[in-house]
């Protein structure tokens, strides 16, 4: 199989939409009915507005990737511009593997390879993305 820039920005737009059904079990994981009862109705909206939009532009990554890998490897500026974008938000992700308190929710096996699944994902996405975006023409 020949990998090529394309194809590698095919796999990584279907593996974002991928990750979207680690996302789907973070309200559930972490008890967020429970866990947010506390704060006021504003605040707790907010929470999943914020939630939703993060959903949304993963979704929009995923498909715009998955739909436009041979653009996106041409290397226009607009397509440069995308991976820009998209590899400073995996980029930026990825720190906060580091940062969140984690390990009581990690408790079982396959959370934790979850996890650390999710580590390597995000390294991929900002390294791919990256290289997109600076790539030599």
């Amino acid at each position: 199989m020949n990998l090529t820039l394309e194809t590698l920005l095919r796999v990584a737009g279907g593996v974002q939409l991928c990750v979207l059904i680690a996302s789907a079990l973070v309200p559930i994981r972490l008890n967020w009915k429970q866990e947010l009862a506390c704060l006021s109705p504003l605040h707790r909206q907010m929470y999943w507005v914020y939630g939703g939009y993060v959903v949304l532009s993963i979704v929009a990554f995923g498909l715009i990737t998955l739909l436009n890998a041979a653009q996106l490897a041409g290397g226009d500026f607009l397509a440069r511009s995308f991976c820009l974008y998209v590899a400073i938000f995996w980029g930026l992700r990825l720190p906060l593997q580091a940062v969140f308190d984690v390990k009581e929710h990690l408790t079982t096996w396959w959370l934790k390879l979850g996890y650390n699944t999710l580590t390597v994902l995000f390294c991929c996405f900002t390294g791919l993305y990256a290289y997109s975006a600076f790539r030599p023409s």
